[in-house]
Parts: C-alpha cells; sequence; structure tokens
C-alpha cells in the first residue's frame, strides 16, 4: 500500500474515533497514536498530520460544501466514514496544493479509501458528491479566466 494511501486511511480512523465522540479529545494526540500504531514505517507522517490538521481547522466551511452538493442528506445523516472521507478528499480538493496532489488523485483516493472502509454504496455516493463539487469548481475557474482575459483585454 502507498505511503499516502495508508495515511489516508490512519486520517479516515482518526477522524472516525474523533468525530464519534462529538470532536471531544485532541485530534492530533489521535493521528500521532494511529500512526505509530498503524503505520510505524510510514515515510511521510507529516502528510498526515497536515491533512488532519487541515480538516480540523476548516472543518465547518468543509461541512457547508458539503450540505450545499448534498441537500437532501443532512451532516448528520450521512455515515460516519463517508461524512469523514468527503472531508478528506475536499480538505485535499479545496485547500492542498493542486501540484502536490491533483484534483482527480484527491477524489479518486477518497473514494478508495471509502470503499474499503464504508458501506456497498459509498464509493458511489463520495464520488457523486465530489464529483459535483470539481465540477462546480472547474467551471467557476472556467469562467474566472474568461473574466480575467477580459480584463486584461480592455486595460490593453
Amino acid at each position: 500500500m502507498a505511503t499516502r494511501h495508508l495515511a489516508r486511511s490512519i486520517i479516515l480512523q482518526s477522524l472516525y474515533e474523533w468525530d464519534f465522540f462529538d470532536r471531544k479529545g485532541d485530534l492530533n494526540t489521535i493521528v500521532n497514536r494511529n500512526l505509530d500504531e498503524f503505520g510505524p514505517g510510514i515515510d511521510e507522517p507529516e502528510f498526515a498530520r497536515k491533512i488532519a490538521d487541515g480538516v480540523k481547522t476548516h472543518i465547518d466551511a468543509i461541512d457547508a460544501v458539503i450540505t450545499k452538493a448534498a441537500p437532501e442528506w443532512p451532516l448528520e445523516r450521512i455515515a460516519i466514514i463517508d461524512r469523514n472521507a468527503l472531508r478528506i478528499g475536499l480538505y485535499e480538493l479545496l485547500y492542498a496544493n493542486p501540484e502536490e496532489v491533483p484534483p482527480k488523485v484527491a477524489i479518486n483516493e477518497a473514494i478508495e479509501i471509502v470503499k474499503n472502509y464504508g458501506g456497498p454504496n459509498s464509493g458511489k455516493f463520495i464520488n457523486g458528491v465530489l464529483g459535483t463539487i470539481y465540477k462546480e469548481l472547474e467551471a467557476n475557474n472556467a469562467s474566472k479566466k474568461i473574466e480575467d482575459n477580459s480584463k486584461e483585454e480592455t486595460a490593453a
């Protein structure tokens, strides 16, 4: 198993525990314990810590995006595994350096992780939500590029 894939699996397990206990306790302590126990030979423990910290820092914004993208699924009704796989995927999609983690890799990793830990339809659910968000991001980026080009032509 690739080291980053293993790191994401450990993050998912850590977020599950943290979320299950209503975010009580220190997520960093949970992540470090799980890295020691389940990923002792992991090459990039800082990668795991960065994602976990990023999810924690941006959790309200990430949850708002999930709520908007899946309005028929209130956040508290989404299975804990699915919810946290979405959080990991969205953190990487929205906040990570796209040169380090390309958007399609972020989506694929979230889908693969949830296939291992979630229910029979979890992969399809994660794919649908993240795919919708990715398409919206791409449309917004295309609109911004057109707008920027239009401003440059007007300035010239």
